[in-house]
């Protein structure tokens, strides 16, 4: 799918274009997402929602484990990169300045999950 602004390319689930920044609606295809239905207390009437089974990552997680471990690359795979995530754990986070870059990244909240999705701060 291309971005409607720019033309850029957009991957499935990426909710705003890399390119330009613009929010991208996608239309989820029936078969992928499994429906569930949902009853209303209050009404007594279902509902259905479409659940896709990714959620994006908590930052507080993610940035626990990238200081107390982050030399094995334990947040790489916690966010779904396990290709770099496998680098840093045979070069301990090249001697740490990769964990460091990471944890500065985590903090201003630029690191991006596997999905291109930013953390997300639960409270």
């Amino acid at each position: 799918m291309n971005c409607p602004n720019c033309g850029g390319t957009i991957e499935p689930g990426q909710m705003k274009c890399f390119k330009c920044g613009s929010a991208v609606q996608q239309s989820v295809p029936q078969a992928a997402a499994p429906m569930q239905q949902q009853q209303s207390p209050q009404t007594g009437s279902f509902s259905q929602t479409v659940s896709t089974g990714d959620e994006p990552k908590d930052w507080l997680a993610t940035l626990l484990m990238c200081f107390f471990v982050g030399c094995f690359g334990v947040h790489r795979f916690y966010t779904g990169s396990i290709a770099i995530g496998l680098v840093q754990f045979f070069t301990l986070g090249l001697c740490g300045v990769w964990t460091f870059i990471d944890f500065i990244l985590i903090l201003t909240g630029a690191y991006r999950d596997s999905s291109g999705r930013k953390l997300v701060r639960k409270s």
